[in-house]
């Protein structure tokens, strides 16, 4: 395949959700509605955290980060499709796909790595509670968000300089709402082997490697809280990491429908859907989840709520 062929493409179209043009208006709103659940709940969180003194803890720390995280993963994909559905154009230009791509794959990778953190800050606190302020120092937690933030940006800019070398000729469909390595990989007349087999090596390796920390990290903690079981120890546990485990199971639930078990679906719009419920809605569950559950939040919320009264 010749050289040239690579730029022959200069845009793609995206087939977008698979709705009735006569449905257009009102899941427009929907999806606007859910995007600004999702905005304006984790930066409520991340305010919420920065405000008030009591919630300066390594725990609250990474859960600012992945709060911030979800903003931005759900802004790499929600406003396009937005804009797509409003304006009746599907067409999105070549740089702009790649550029979606690449902050698509980072925001989820960061995702990841800080729901393994956070698994292990619970580890500690639960399992090493008189060591806690030592282990889980300041220095400590800045580092392990800043490994995060090193392996995260390598892992997608690996994957975005392996896919810019390939070409795209006739077909420049994408069959879903964003761009999504597999739809792309899938689309070129290249060869795909190298990007496959970093796929199933780095890529599989980043992904395992954070699941295992947390199933690690639970496993562990189950073994402490059952080898001496107690009212108050399992209260403690269920209190501080059932918020985290919701999390957790939804992502990875979400997270395997759309790329590990998308070959049972029995056509494309179920894909698409499960896609949906990875990048918009589970963004969205986080602040719902951190806050019903999570009496810190909830009294950091009414404290913020009665200074903004006391203002007016």
């Amino acid at each position: 395949m010749k050289r040239e062929n690579q730029s022959s493409v200069s845009k793609f179209l995206l087939l977008g959700l698979p709705i009735l043009p006569e449905q257009q208006g009102i899941f427009f709103a929907l999806f606007l509605s859910v995007y600004l659940t999702t905005v304006l709940g984790n930066l409520l969180i991340v305010l919420l955290i920065r405000l008030d003194p009591r919630l300066h803890t390594p725990m609250y720390f990474f859960l600012s980060h992945l709060a911030f995280t979800d903003v931005s993963f759900s802004s790499v994909t929600i406003p396009k499709m937005l804009m797509n559905m409003h304006s009746q154009q599907q067409s999105i230009p070549y740089v702009e796909c790649i550029s979606q791509m690449y902050f698509f794959i980072l925001f989820g990778c960061l995702d990841n790595f800080l729901l393994a953190v956070m698994a292990y800050d619970r580890y500690v606190a639960i399992c090493q509670p008189l060591h806690y302020t030592t282990v889980m120092r300041q220095e400590l937690c800045i580092s392990l968000v800043a490994v995060s933030w090193f392996f995260c940006c390598i892992h997608a800019l690996l994957h975005t300089l392996l896919l810019v070398q390939l070409s795209f000729c006739a077909e420049n469909t994408i069959p879903t709402f964003f761009c999504d390595l597999p739809a792309l990989l899938k689309m070129s007349c290249s060869d795909i082997s190298i990007n496959e087999l970093v796929i199933f090596t780095e890529g599989g390796m980043l992904f395992i490697l954070p699941l295992s920390s947390i199933l690690g990290s639970y496993v562990r903690i189950g073994t402490i809280v059952l080898r001496a079981p107690s009212t108050k120890r399992l209260f403690k546990a269920f209190s501080t990491c059932g918020s985290h485990l919701l999390v957790v199971s939804f992502y990875y639930g979400t997270l395997a429908s759309v790329y590990f078990f998308s070959s049972l679906w029995d056509s494309n719009d179920k894909h698409i859907v499960a896609s949906v419920i990875y990048a918009v809605v589970t963004p969205m569950l986080n602040p719902f989840i951190y806050s019903l559950r999570n009496r810190d939040i909830k009294q950091a919320l009414e404290i913020f709520l009665n200074r903004a009264n006391f203002l007016k």
